[in-house]
């Protein structure tokens, strides 16, 4: 590295007559910095789409992976604050550039080969060593670029090297580029492998302009001693005060973890994808750019007004479809508050690099507290309500900006008296003196609503209307529980076990969406002594319910041993199906779901119909291998995460595994029930570049009423002739799945996009 530093010094001072023009080094350091940003977040969904099979598609993989992705990113600001502090300029440049090298011999970037199977259950510690390994030092090298390259623009003596925060327009607007244009342009035509090539040549490329980016600064530096005197009198900057810092954490973390919180919404009901992830990156970047500026192109005094509208509307619509524009509005105002009010306290450019460490901390402890610490205090996506409510706190006027000092003392009595009263009324509740009509809620309400009228004059007022606000959707989180027989919240989502307001049934929700139902009493009250299976599992009509006797029919002409395979546990209700001397194996990969099933307390299929199921835990992908070939005649894959269903399973390499296992004249049962996704077309498709597979699509009306039976959408698979004939019998309404409308699903290559914009239009 000291040959390279002499080799910089001695060419800068050669060409010391020579500077590069005004122009050529702010086109130079902008385009320098928009190609990082271009590589730095197109590498994110890359690697984590990666990944996503390992742990059966849940969103909890991307929530993690924005973790991990956080904290590499402050690494690679806390090694600029180190090459910028420390060292000379060209001994800064000599020792970047031999990262970059060191970087390139270790790609291309994939999957590391000595990875094992994930643990059963939570999966954090696993998936960030994944994370690690896999990607952490290429995203390490290319996360310092936005800093270090700022720095050194900053010593270059340019007319605009005082205040070189307008560069991180541009460093957004790269990232916001290849955030859209890989869900729209890259994952819909080239697979993984061809995209983790194309990375390692843009690598090369934002090697040497980073490079070129060095040896004009230090070109710079050594025409002019003057200016370079100027440059480093640090004198001239304000010290930082420990306030300063804080602040600036408080307002990166908050948009930071709703970020992620957002994201873990939308995607645990449509699907854990890359164009799903991007859409909140997206508008977090998009913040960045709109307010990274000294004039603004819209009306700040609109959007902080806004805020509390769009927060009032997500409280409101929650649990309804329209709840998700509702949310991502809310956090995208929140973010354009928190990142204006964090560029107006911006530092003199001496403490750039110091000031994005302090931005990135912000980032990381949001991204911790929702991907990892929120799931293990909070039943459900509390933490989003939670931050969007905080964000109000950082409108200007509330506690940042506001004219007379907040009183501590009266915020805490005026938000303990709110507290009081809730805790108060849910106590009269919970003793039956009051009922849990809307006539004692909006007593309540009213009670709350007046003393924030009497404080309107105070300058703690818009404070604790905040406060009021967060401690209602505490109370309406707690008031979820009411009733509810059973929650928890695991790696894999939310699980609740309710029972309906009627008393006939148990319900189990993961996420938004029922995944199974018991009835436990008649219409009359009566109790229901035999279990019988509901919503997608009943016997009336239900495809999956009714082939079991198709399968049964084919072993038992073979003369063999009945056995099933089912992926996704769920309640157990086919369990029901099952009779003596049958071989039935259930596949699940959340243990929590294990727990539920076997508790006949909540559920009874497995308890009364087939107490000694065996049940396998982990991934179906990575479980079935280990079984033996042609085990089973009948192989179900019934696996979702709240309304998502696990892309991985609807491969080409999935269906081959599961042909792998199929006995002789078996059947596969694919059930793609999906109220955002049209996964018909992708799976016939998929099914067809397989020899000798018929693949015959059944969605019967539900027969009875819901929850009792519920429509299904089911594709059977089978390679043996008379099976395919018995299905087509049993279900004269089947029909073969349009296979020319979507293209052929690998584990190198899906569109679910696409899937999504079928489902919307109907076609």
């Amino acid at each position: 590295m000291e040959q390279l530093t002499a080799l910089l010094t001695g060419l800068g001072s050669a060409q010391g007559a020579k500077r590069a023009s005004p122009a050529t080094l702010l086109w130079s350091f902008t385009a320098t910095l928009f190609l990082s940003a271009l590589m730095l977040f197109s590498v994110q969904p890359m690697f984590a789409k990666m990944a996503l099979p390992l742990l059966g598609g849940t969103p909890a993989v991307w929530a993690v992976s924005m973790c991990f992705f956080q904290a590499a990113l402050l690494a690679g600001y806390c090694y600029a604050h180190a090459l910028v502090r420390w060292l000379k300029p060209s001994q800064a440049v000599a020792a970047h550039a031999a990262l970059l090298i060191v970087t390139f011999i270790a790609l291309p970037i994939g999957l590391p080969a000595a990875v094992g199977e994930p643990p059963a259950g939570d999966a954090y510690v696993w998936l960030l060593g994944v994370l690690a390994l896999g990607v952490g030092l290429p995203f390490f090298t290319v996360s310092a670029s936005a800093p270090l390259l700022q720095a050194w623009f900053a010593r270059t003596g340019h007319e605009d090297a005082a205040d070189p925060y307008f560069l991180y327009g541009a460093s957004n607007l790269g990232s916001l580029i290849a955030l859209l244009a890989y869900p729209l342009l890259l994952e819909p035509r080239i697979g993984l492998a061809a995209q983790a090539d194309f990375w390692s040549a843009g690598y090369l490329a934002l090697g040497a302009s980073i490079t070129a980016c060095g040896w004009l600064m230090v070109q710079a530096r050594a025409g002019s001693e003057s200016e370079t005197a100027k440059i480093d009198a640090e004198e001239t900057a304000p010290p930082l005060a420990n306030a300063q810092r804080a602040t600036w954490v408080a307002l990166a973390a908050i948009p930071s973890g709703l970020m992620v919180a957002v994201t873990t919404y939308i995607a645990t009901d449509i699907a854990s994808a890359p164009f799903i992830w991007v859409v909140p990156l997206a508008m977090f970047l998009l913040t960045f750019i709109l307010v990274f500026r000294d004039k603004l192109a819209f009306n700040y005094a609109i959007a902080q007004a806004a805020l509390p509208l769009a927060v009032l509307l997500m409280i409101v619509l929650l649990g309804k479809l329209w709840a998700l524009a509702a949310a991502l509005a809310a956090f995208f105002l929140a973010a354009v508050i928190c990142h204006r009010e964090l560029y107006l306290r911006r530092p003199d450019a001496r403490h750039l690099t110091e000031f994005y460490i302090w931005m990135s901390a912000g980032g990381v402890l949001g991204g911790v507290f929702s991907a990892i610490v929120a799931p293990q205090i909070f039943a459900s996506v509390f933490e989003f309500q939670l931050l969007l409510l905080l964000a109000l706190l950082c409108r200007p006027g509330v506690l940042l900006g506001s004219p007379q000092r907040l009183r501590l003392s009266v915020l805490a009595a005026g938000s303990g008296a709110m507290i009081a009263i809730l805790i108060g009324y849910r106590a009269l509740v919970a003793a039956n003196v009051v009922s849990t009509s809307d006539f004692t809620i909006y007593i309540v309400i009213l009670l709350v609503l007046g003393g924030l009228f009497l404080t309107r004059r105070w300058p703690e007022h818009r404070a604790l209307l905040v406060a009021a606000m967060i401690a209602g959707a505490g109370a309406t989180m707690s008031g979820d529980k009411r009733g509810a027989l059973f929650v928890e919240r695991s790696f894999f989502g939310t699980l609740r076990v309710v029972e309906t307001p009627d008393a006939q049934h148990h319900l189990m929700l993961h996420g938004t969406t029922i995944h199974g139902a018991e009835r436990v009493r008649t219409a009359a009250g009566d109790p229901v002594s035999e279990p019988t299976p509901a919503t997608y599992y009943h016997a009336i009509s239900g495809p999956m319910a009714g082939t079991v006797a198709v399968a049964r029919q084919a072993a038992t002409s073979r003369g063999d041993k009945f056995k099933v395979g089912v992926v996704g546990l769920g309640t157990g209700s086919l369990a029901c199906y099952a009779k003596p001397g049958d071989d039935w194996t259930f596949y699940e990969i959340d243990p929590m779901v294990g727990r539920v099933a076997r508790n006949p307390k909540l559920f009874r299929f497995l308890s009364h119909c087939l107490p000694e199921a065996r049940i396998v835990f982990g991934d179906a992908r990575l479980t079935l291998q280990k079984e033996e070939t042609r085990r089973f005649n009948y192989l179900v894959i019934d696996a979702f995460s709240s309304d998502a269903i696990p892309v991985h399973l609807l491969t080409r390499e999935a269906l081959q595994s599961y042909f792998s296992k199929l006995a002789p004249g078996g059947v596969i049962a694919l059930h793609i029930s999906n109220r955002f996704l049209d996964l018909a077309p992708a799976v016939g498709a998929t099914a067809a570049t397989l020899p000798d597979v018929s693949a015959f699509e059944v969605y019967p009306p539900a027969a009875a009423p819901i929850p009792d039976a519920t429509p299904s959408d089911v594709i059977f698979l089978t390679r043996d002739v008379e099976t395919a004939a018995a299905l087509k019998s049993r279900w004269p309404n089947g029909r073969l799945p349009n296979s020319t409308a979507a293209a052929a699903w690998t584990d190198d290559y899906s569109d679910v996009l696409s899937a999504l914009v079928r489902r919307i239009w109907g076609s």
